[in-house]
């Protein structure tokens, strides 16, 4: 049979007398003979499917609806195809009808605009004057309609397009019939449209594939206007509705995709501006994107909680289309917003209220609810979200960014255990940011940029928190001054990550120049001036110069013991870090004793449950072990563990801490093998806890290397060495500290796995690095020194190993002072390779002045002291061993 343009027959009349067709209410096709109905012919339809989209693009969810359409006997008889206002819902089911009428699996199409209870009925009466005339008509012909569609054993689909609220369809939904089938299409997601033989199905966004194929078919007449195609489909959110206007609109303009992005981009134009007029649409629309989701919304509003679904809207319109924590919208300022600015009657809004109204715009496919992850979170598409701030006038803004500001920073946790939620409370902050800057630091900057920034560096992306706050800094010196407080703190932090971020040496020099404009601006004795010195204080001994570190924080402590006091936190905090660097600085017994007597104060002052009187056993603990008690530090960090688990929970940083140092030490004890089950376990809780990338991460996976190799395991310490130094170069860069450490410990895994000639050239090049990084007089630089003399000699040069820690001990004595522990180890080793280089009774005499400054130093029974003691027997032996010399 012929077919007309659009893939329909037509329906057979009678041959004898006059004949036509005549549309009806509601686009309703009816065959007339001879002034009255004609007999019906089979396959028949009724009403008019809309127009194929120019360019539809074909998806797969019409073969898996189609499927479950074709499947005799289902019990999901009806399809409710659900969705967002845009994403295609009806071109689907009109793709689908067409699809079976053509395959001949129809006997009845029925296609009712079913945007309201009257529409609804109107389609079925319409449908029963063709297929079950009989009298009346309205309500009864509709109902007769559905008797009809219940006992026929033809063949039907009927399609519910549009249907506004589920209520409309109580007492109106086709009837169950093996044989056929019925399609809806809906914003809605009510729990009514599930169940009882339906199955909803969501109607998304294009994949970026169907967008791409969508773009290269309308613009196929000009291939260069595609350039950026692909970036236009990601701004505008893969929304087939806002691709075919923008598609319209660069058409009408002659514009590429470039240039069309540049105009959407600009924020001073508004949607309207870069979408067609009403007039010009394209496929028979009859509203803009911008006007897509009105209706919705006014429904949304009209639901249980009345009034809260479009200010809900409104705060989730500024932060992170791609995802909300939930959480963040039942905040108090979030509730305070929702409150003073719902639709209806004022009225408190409580924490159960906004959930409601997250449900209700749920309900309408404005927003999606995931709650896959860890932390519940709402996606908002983001040209919802565009079209629902360009209705807000500048002052209801103004109040939106500060209340989503602050509902972030009231989400935000002081310890951030779940990776995925800080990551999420940061990505809400830029979106904040890209949508109204100005507001947040109008009149001063808000604390969620801070924080964020501080976030970034707790997570461990210590080169994205100094980037953050090297903006932060630029922003507040152009808006504030220089000499403003808050420009002030972004220099304060923008110097702290950059020694964070593995540059101690340039955080130092940038705390010395604050501290200068500090000691200007507020004097010596503000908070802020003592603040910074204390940071200056602290990266200088990570510089390299623990000594000076020492002495900076004894200064200060004289001044905080003056202005605050003997009992203030800062006190304590300055005198925890006299002790910490006193121990680096080559005094590890008077680090231990500093911080028992610091124990004591904070046990009194904040009591033993109190962080930092935890930090300071933690402390006291590690110094017992570097002053050469390993099982005493080992029994001290089991019994902190015992109370971190109690106070703070297994996840927290501090317990994780205390684990890693408790392995640390077991291995220093004498038990490498069970130091190394320790780090692998903790860094299966690191994982999960705190991600791959995380610094403590990476260090666990450092510490776990490290013991393999002291259990016997030197190839598997180097193996894994190789693989953590490819993400510490990843992570940090190649002239990090902790990347420069990987390769020290490399180098030294290659030469214990029998490459000493390997080690050296490591160690060589190395010394380099270290050289132009740390400068020659660092710790660490010596410290390498220290490697490449020693593998020198295991590499068979003796002589040349002795006379290296020659030139080593005078540069450690000279920077380092003669009791230092790098300098006690030069001297070991100074003595050690002067013996094998064939002068035992040198290396004999060297060992016996070593032992008294050891027993001096660390005692009888420390590690080191029974080690000289070990040497100066063995270089004895080989003295006495050694046959006279000859005349």
């Amino acid at each position: 049979m012929q077919t007309d343009a659009a893939g329909w027959r037509p329906a057979d009349v009678n041959a004898c007398g006059a004949q036509g067709v005549q549309v009806g209410p509601g686009g309703v096709q009816h065959n007339y003979y001879g002034g009255r109905v004609a007999p019906l012919v089979w396959p028949h339809r009724v009403g008019m499917v809309p127009p194929e989209a120019d360019c539809f693009q074909h998806r797969r969810l019409i073969e898996d609806v189609e499927a479950v359409l074709g499947e005799g006997g289902t019990t999901m008889l009806t399809q409710v195809l659900s969705g967002l206002g845009g994403v295609g819902k009806t071109q689907v089911a009109a793709r689908l009808v067409r699809r079976a009428w053509a395959a001949g699996t129809l006997d009845l199409l029925v296609w009712v605009p079913a945007t309201s209870r009257d529409a609804i009925v109107t389609g079925y009466a319409a449908a029963a004057a063709d297929v079950a005339p009989g009298d009346g008509d309205g309500e009864a012909a509709a109902a007769r309609f559905l008797a009809w569609a219940e006992h026929t054993d033809r063949r039907w689909l009927i399609v519910l397009d549009d249907v506004t609220d589920p209520a409309d369809l109580r007492g109106w939904w086709p009837p169950p019939n093996p044989a056929s089938r019925t399609v809806v299409t809906t914003r809605r997601r009510d729990a009514a449209f599930s169940g009882q033989g339906r199955r909803l199905v969501d109607v998304g966004l294009f994949t970026e594939a169907d967008a791409a194929a969508f773009l290269a078919r309308k613009l196929a007449g000009n291939p260069t206007r595609l350039d950026d195609a692909n970036e236009l489909a990601a701004d505008v959110g893969y929304l087939p509705l806002a691709l075919a206007q923008a598609a319209a609109y660069m058409q009408d303009r002659g514009l590429s995709c470039a240039h069309y992005r540049r105009r959407y981009a600009d924020r001073r134009r508004r949607l309207a501006d870069v979408l067609p007029e009403p007039t010009a649409l394209p496929d028979d629309c009859h509203a803009t994107v911008a006007a897509t989701w009105s209706l919705s919304v006014d429904l949304a509003d009209q639901l249980h909680p009345p009034g809260l679904a479009s200010p809900m809207l409104e705060l989730l319109s500024v932060l992170d289309p791609n995802g909300v924590p939930a959480e963040v919208t039942t905040r108090a300022p979030a509730l305070e917003y929702l409150t003073t600015h719902r639709t209806d009657q004022p009225a408190e809004c409580r924490a159960e209220d906004a959930r409601d109204a997250l449900h209700c715009l749920r309900r309408l496919s404005l927003v999606s609810l995931d709650s896959a992850s860890t932390s519940r979170t709402v996606r908002t598409h983001a040209l919802v979200q565009r079209a629902t701030r360009e209705q807000l006038t500048d002052e209801r803004t103004w109040d939106l960014v500060h209340a989503a500001a602050d509902a972030l920073l009231s989400a935000w946790p002081a310890i951030e255990n779940d990776p995925a939620v800080g990551q999420a409370l940061r990505d809400n902050t830029t979106s904040l940011r890209s949508v109204a800057e100005d507001a947040l630091w109008t009149p001063d900057p808000h604390p969620v940029l801070s924080r964020a920034g501080r976030s970034l560096g707790e997570a461990g992306l210590v080169t994205a928190a100094t980037a953050h706050f090297q903006h932060l800094h630029t922003t507040a010196a152009a808006r504030l001054g220089p000499d403003h407080p808050d420009t002030l703190g972004t220099r304060h932090n923008l110097a702290y990550w950059r020694g964070e971020a593995g540059d101690p040496a340039g955080a130092a020099a940038a705390f010395a120049e604050l501290l200068t404009d500090y000691l200007r601006v507020f004097g010596p004795d503000h908070l802020d001036t003592l603040g910074t010195r204390f940071n200056l204080a602290r990266r200088r001994g990570e510089a390299g110069d623990p000594a000076g570190a020492a002495a900076a924080f004894a200064e200060l402590l004289t001044d905080y013991l003056r202005v605050f006091g003997p009992d203030h936190l800062d006190t304590l905090g300055t005198r925890f870090n006299l002790a910490y660097w006193r121990g680096e600085a080559g005094d590890p017994a008077g680090a231990a004793a500093a911080f028992a007597e610091l124990l004591t104060d904070r046990l009194r002052v904040l009591g033993p449950d109190h962080p930092h009187t935890l930090s300071t056993r933690h402390n006291l603990a590690y110094w017992r072990g570097e002053a050469g008690d390993p099982a005493g530090a080992v029994a001290a960090f089991a019994e902190l563990l015992h109370d971190y688990l109690r106070v703070l929970g297994p996840d927290h940083p501090h317990t994780l801490t205390a684990r890693h140092n408790l392995a640390r030490w077991r291995g220093a004890a004498g038990d490498p093998a069970g130091a190394a089950a320790a780090f692998a376990e903790l860094l299966h809780d690191y994982l999960r806890v705190l991600g791959p990338d995380h610094l403590d991460t990476l260090s666990t996976r450092f510490n776990l290397a490290r013991w393999r190799g002291e259990a016997g395991d030197p190839a598997g310490a180097a193996t894994a060495f190789a693989e953590l130094l490819t993400d510490y170069l990843r992570v940090f860069g190649p002239d990090h500290l902790h990347t420069l450490n990987a390769r020290h410990n490399l180098a030294r895994r290659r030469g214990e796995a029998g490459d000493p000639a390997g080690a050296v050239a490591a160690f060589a090049e190395l010394l380099t690095d270290r050289l132009r990084v740390h400068g020659p007089d660092h710790p660490h630089t010596l410290g390498t020194r220290h490697n490449l003399a020693r593998w020198r000699g295991e590499a068979g040069d003796p002589a040349g190993a002795a006379a290296a820690f020659a030139e080593l001990l005078r540069d450690c004595l000279r920077v380092l002072g003669p009791d230092h522990l790098h300098t006690l180890t030069a001297r070991h080793n100074l003595a050690r390779w002067r013996g094998e280089a064939g002068d035992p009774a040198g290396a004999a005499a060297a060992f016996a002045e070593l032992l008294t400054d050891y027993l001096r130093v660390f005692g009888p029974d420390h590690l080191h002291t029974l080690n000289a003691r070990h040497n100066l027997a063995r270089w004895r032996g080989e003295a006495d061993d050694q046959p006279p010399a000859t005349v």
